[in-house]
């Protein structure tokens, strides 16, 4: 079964879990703002990752991916001129379908998936926490994450979208973790991404900072 839902392109991968804070600029977007504050919570549009193409303009030409993820509005600001900030988290994963270009944004038949366990995620979750430790630390080190951050969660589905949103990728890289059918086969993917990157963080003195480190706002 599916449903329809607003959708926005971005350049980042949202997380279910992830909080994503937006400066809203564009007709489209202010009318899909409106659009949603006219509705009973909780609302929200699907954020789906721009494989090619850009994100700002009207005429912007995307190749979007196939499995995106829910953001539900938490906060709204909005400006005299008309722009919004707003703040909004991320919620279920979906899958589309079909793109509907009816209204002055996009918008998609959308399915929503299913979030499992899998099966056995508890060694490859020990694991992952104790990389993860370990690649916080050199991060730390190289002047390049929080002085101070929370243990990641214990339950399982939790714990791979916490990692998965903390890890420094690329967004392909991010995507494919977005995509995986379930918690464990996310851990496992998460457990070789760390293993690399700590190998990497052990040579290299100093490495990019990752697009959630300043708690920038996203022009949109």
């Amino acid at each position: 079964m599916t449903e329809r839902i607003a959708l926005f392109p971005l350049g980042t991968v949202l997380f279910p879990g992830l909080v994503l804070p937006l400066h809203l600029f564009e007709d489209r977007y202010r009318r899909l703002v409106a659009d949603l504050l006219e509705r009973p919570e909780p609302r929200g549009f699907g954020v789906v990752g721009i494989q090619l193409g850009h994100e700002v303009g009207e005429g912007a030409a995307h190749r979007l991916a196939d499995v995106g993820c829910v953001a539900e509005l938490r906060e709204v600001s909005p400006h005299p001129d008309g722009r919004y900030d707003i703040v909004a988290v991320g919620a279920r994963r979906f899958r589309v379908k079909e793109l509907v270009r009816s209204r002055p944004y996009l918008q998609g038949e959308v399915e929503f998936l299913p979030e499992e366990a899998g099966a056995d995620p508890g060694p490859v979750a020990a694991r992952v926490r104790r990389l993860f430790r370990l690649y916080r630390h050199r991060l730390g080190a190289a002047g390049a994450g929080p002085p101070e951050a929370p243990e990641p969660p214990r339950d399982p589905i939790e714990l791979s979208y916490a990692i998965a949103a903390a890890l420094v990728l690329d967004g392909h890289e991010k995507q494919r973790l977005l995509e995986c059918e379930d918690a464990a086969l996310r851990l496992a993917a998460e457990r070789d991404l760390l293993s690399r990157e700590n190998r990497i963080l052990d040579i290299l003195p100093m490495i990019p900072a990752g697009q959630f480190l300043d708690g920038a706002f996203t022009p949109n």
